[in-house]
């Protein structure tokens, strides 16, 4: 069960992300280390994964801290900012378990960050935590120091296709006769989630009329959007990060493309109903988490307590990327807890162990590391906000199927 001490304590947070922050040492302090997209590419969510980590910490520390066999600790956090490349990423890995003398890692974001920096955590036997790193690949080399809060990346857009399934009716047509365009960034995490949607398209035999295999840096979509309005498939299916849901709802916008379903990853990072409003509306979105959820834990409550608290420090609602970060943090404390010891194999163990609920989700892991305890959701937007609409056990509301055309809009 997670803990933490019920007295006062001030909040201390590291944000050293410039190299050369002296390291701490103080006995009283357990310091997490972090290499975060800062700039770069990744920066939009690199800055909400740094701010799930630090509310975590902030609010753990206010709550006294994290007891640990008789010895109570403060956490802090230690950054640097890996510039969106994974080299840059695998080095300050080296840099904060060699010279920094770091004992204990939070992931990076994205799956190809956490790809480099996996090998450099298993070579010296310290844990990490992660909850934005969902490919599968991650979860197939053996890792055993390796541990993700997140539903990995084969699951994240399984709903909208058993979705399109459930609801082909509406379509005027059966699942067998529904047909599917694929736009993927070439990236592991959006590969992994391309192998996922084309075996559950398979599963309900749909077929598969475009499977475009996008660029890095994914800012045009123009070519694979001419084909859509050439062909007119039943469903959309997009992944690129940030920036690919931000450019396929502009470019969907400009070029006037009608397509009865649109599904796709990062759309809340992407913040597409602050910056697009109706040309947002009626796209379903791949969540891993949604403030509507019943999950509660005794740190910050109910999901919906975790957004409000969020949004009050931080001024906007959470994405999904930062209730991952500060669900990573709390599962490192449960772990310290329950191993009474920060010695190193000791919580990799008791990380091992893990079985606990979490305002962000039940966390359980499997032997290889990832977790096999919570669901992926899906939201629609619908009159400019986020509603879960499946699975239908999790559903606020019925989708809006087929998405109403621009003349009708």
């Amino acid at each position: 069960m997670f803990r933490v001490m019920k007295f006062a304590a001030a909040a201390v947070i590291a944000t050293g992300a410039m190299a050369g922050t002296q390291a701490f040492a103080a006995d009283d302090v357990i310091t997490l280390g972090a290499a975060v997209s800062l700039s770069g590419k990744y920066s939009t969510n690199g800055e909400h994964t740094q701010r799930g980590y630090d509310l975590a910490v902030q609010v753990i520390n206010e709550r006294g801290g994290v007891q640990v066999g008789d010895t109570t600790y403060m956490l802090e956090i230690k950054y640097y900012d890996d510039e969106s490349t994974a080299t840059r990423g695998a080095e300050l890995a080296e840099r904060l378990i060699q010279q920094d003398g770091v004992n204990f890692l939070l992931g990076p974001y994205s799956s190809g960050l956490t790809k480099a920096i996996a090998p450099v955590t298993e070579q010296h036997g310290v844990p990490m935590v992660e909850g934005n790193g969902a490919s599968r690949s991650l979860f197939t080399s053996g890792y055993r120091y390796l541990f993700a809060v997140l539903s990995t990346s084969e699951q994240y857009l399984a709903s909208a296709i058993d979705l399109a399934a459930e609801r082909a009716a509406d379509l005027g047509k059966a699942p067998n006769e529904l047909t599917v365009a694929l736009a993927f960034e070439n990236d592991p995490f959006s590969q992994d989630v391309r192998a996922g949607v084309v075996e559950d398209a398979q599963r309900h035999g749909m077929q598969i009329v475009i499977d475009d295999k996008l660029p890095k840096e994914l800012n045009d979509m123009a070519t694979t959007l001419t084909r859509v309005r050439a062909l007119q498939p039943d469903l959309l299916v997009v992944s690129g990060h940030a920036r690919g849901a931000a450019t396929a709802i502009r470019q969907i916008q400009e070029m006037r493309v009608d397509v009865p379903m649109l599904a796709m990853t990062h759309c809340d990072s992407a913040k597409i109903i602050k910056e697009f409003g109706d040309a947002a509306e009626y796209t379903l979105c791949a969540s891993q988490w949604a403030p509507t959820l019943t999950y509660q834990d005794d740190l910050f409550g109910s999901a919906a307590d975790y957004a409000a608290l969020f949004e009050k420090t931080y001024d906007y609602a959470p994405p999904y990327q930062a209730a991952e970060s500060s669900a990573a943090v709390m599962t490192f404390v449960d772990a310290f807890q329950r191993a009474g010891t920060l010695d190193r194999a000791a919580v990799r163990d008791a990380l091992a162990a893990t079985d606990m609920q979490t305002f962000y989700g039940n966390i359980r892991f499997d032997e290889t590391g990832k977790n096999i305890a919570k669901p992926m959701v899906l939201y629609q937007v619908q009159n400019g906000a986020y509603v879960v609409v499946a699975p239908s056990e999790w559903a606020a509301a019925d989708p809006v199927l087929p998405r109403p055309g621009w003349a009708d809009r």
